[in-house]
């Protein structure tokens, strides 16, 4: 055997050994010699990551916050000095203000494997969906991070023995998504009374953060049998503003009036501390108060069952009508009620159903207008009022097929074969949506 063909076979050989090292893999077998190399498994082994920090070296401590609890209280006990928490909260101001740490938030402290047990990193989640690190070593800063969200589409459907509530709970999902569903038929069903039998289907993404739900995306379409009638819901994007109608292009939302009457000017707006110019002094006034001479008629700025229409204290005369399952509305300090303005009476946009006055405390005539929105007292002029057009005429054809989509997903929803969700959003407040 030649010089060169030897040498060619030694670094042939060098070479296989180099990689099979390299490769933590045995040699393959090759003209009948057979190797294996012992490599150290250690020696190729990924860090154990947290929060993206590596934590192999160091330990671990979670909690939760306590109430009234702060910052200092926590890091006191990892070697961090008064000093360094201060610089740390003038730094971080504009990432998150540590002084409104939320009790009852998660929080981690990566700190040094000694007896001091220096903490390297706070970190703290102000919400499911974000982080925020602040850093302890070298140099104090902050940074906010959001977590990945997985977003999966989900469908329900259930028969209705009790509430909608109910039984959306029954079958795992949040009170948001009850809320949800209330926002888009409130025109079409009445949920304070739902019937006995009454259905629903429902198909949405639901979005997750480390397999527990945090959100709920989009709303892909909807169905809902209320004493006999169907109501399809398609969701359809016009004029870059996404809104639901029924199958034939009309609109499930229908619109409020801006103002109950033709005004002279707003004497006085929505705020949580005025000074009253009869009881000399400040309170709430959860109402927008229209200027307007005696005897002006006051219109309801929607369709509705009125509630109340009575005389009392210092509302005077008023009445009270709720509009649907979402929007509820009272005029106050009429001189007079119209005839045949009663609990009960249905009314009709734009119907007179008193006239200005100033019965009850009021020092001039006027109309104090207040609103509800999911029964809270909300600034009537700050709210959103849903438009109430149909699909136009150029876009009827696209919506035809996209609503001919969602109706065939939604008929092969069977009620029958749903399965319980995993898990429900948390949120401050389970209650059931009120009026």
């Amino acid at each position: 055997m030649r010089k060169n063909q030897i040498w060619l076979i030694i670094v042939g050989l060098t070479i296989t050994i180099i990689s099979a090292i390299y490769l933590k893999a045995p040699l393959a077998e090759q003209e009948g010699f057979l190797a294996e190399i012992e490599v150290d498994s250690t020696f190729f082994q990924l860090p154990t990551l947290y929060y993206g920090y590596p934590i192999d070296s160091f330990d671990i401590v979670e909690g939760k916050v306590r109430w009234n609890q702060n910052l200092s209280e926590i890091l006191s006990a990892f070697n961090i000095s008064f000093q360094d928490i201060h610089t740390l909260a003038q730094n971080a101001r504009e990432v998150y203000d540590v002084r409104k740490l939320k009790a009852g938030a998660s929080y981690a402290i990566i700190h040094n494997r000694d007896s001091l047990r220096t903490a390297r990193q706070f970190i703290f989640e102000p919400s499911p969906t974000e982080y925020v690190v602040y850093n302890l070593v070298d140099t104090i800063y902050a940074e906010r991070q959001q977590k990945p969200v997985e977003v999966k589409e989900r469908t329900l459907a259930a028969e209705i023995n009790s509430s909608l509530y109910n039984s959306l709970m029954d079958l795992g999902a949040s009170p948001i998504l009850v809320h949800r569903m209330v926002d888009v038929f409130a025109w079409q069903v009445d949920f304070f009374r739902i019937a006995k039998g009454d259905k629903f289907k429902l198909v949405f993404e639901e979005e997750t953060v480390d397999g527990e739900v945090v959100g709920i995306r989009n709303i892909k379409g909807a169905y809902f049998e209320h004493w006999g009638k169907s109501y399809y819901a398609i969701p359809f994007e016009t004029e870059e503003k996404l809104d639901f109608f029924d199958e034939e292009g009309n609109s499930l939302r229908k619109t409020l009036l801006k103002a109950p009457l033709d005004y002279t000017r707003i004497s006085s707006r929505f705020s949580l501390k005025r000074f009253h110019p009869v009881q000399k002094r400040y309170k709430a006034h959860l109402g927008t108060d229209y200027a307007a001479p005696t005897g002006t008629p006051i219109r309801t700025v929607g369709d509705g069952v009125v509630l109340e229409a009575r005389y009392h204290g210092g509302n005077g005369n008023y009445v009270k009508i709720k509009h649907n399952s979402n929007y509820t509305t009272q005029y106050l300090h009429m001189s007079k009620i119209e005839r045949g303005i009663r609990p009960g009476t249905t009314v009709k946009q734009g119907q007179t159903i008193g006239y200005v006055g100033s019965t009850g405390l009021a020092n001039g005539p006027h109309l104090c207008y207040r609103f509800w929105k999911n029964g809270r007292q909300v600034d009537a002029l700050k709210v959103d009022i849903p438009s109430s057009g149909g699909i136009d005429s150029t876009q009827i054809a696209n919506f035809k097929v996209v609503s001919d989509s969602i109706r065939n997903v939604l008929d092969q929803i069977n009620f029958e074969t749903q399965e319980k969700l995993l898990a429900k959003i948390p949120t401050q407040s389970e209650d059931s949506p009120t009026q």
